[in-house]
C-alpha cells in the first residue's frame, strides 16, 4: 500500500515532519486523527516492510557504488544500511509488542 493510500485511509493525515523523534515526547499534530488500534498495527506493518524494502534498495546502491569505483559513498551509503537494519530491529520490537498486547 502506498503511503498516499495509506494516509487517505488514514483520514488524510499526509504531511511530512521535519521533527525527530529521539526519544519520548509530547505534541499535538490537530490535524491528526487517532488511530485506532487496527489502523496502528496495520501502519506499523506496512511502515517496517516499506523500510526493510528501502534498506534492500540501499544495499544495492552500495554494490553499484563500489563496482564504480567509488568506495567513499559506497561506504557511507552501507553505513546507512546498517543503521536502517537498526531501526527496522526497533520498529519490529514495537510491533511485537503491540501483538502481544492486542
Amino acid at each position: 500500500m502506498s503511503r498516499e493510500r495509506i494516509a487517505l485511509h488514514l483520514g488524510g493525515h499526509g504531511h511530512e515532519h521535519a521533527h525527530e523523534h529521539a526519544a519520548h515526547h509530547e505534541h499535538t499534530h490537530p490535524d491528526s486523527p487517532e488511530l485506532t488500534p487496527e489502523q496502528t498495527l496495520a501502519l506499523m506493518s506496512y511502515m517496517l516492510e516499506h523500510n526493510r524494502s528501502h534498506a534492500e534498495e540501499l544495499h544495492n546502491i552500495a554494490h553499484a557504488l563500489e563496482a564504480q569505483g567509488r568506495a567513499g559513498a559506497a561506504g557511507i551509503v552501507g553505513e546507512a544500511v546498517h543503521y536502517f537494519g537498526h531501526c527496522n530491529d526497533k520498529l519490529e520490537e514495537a510491533l511485537r509488542l503491540v501483538k502481544e498486547e492486542k
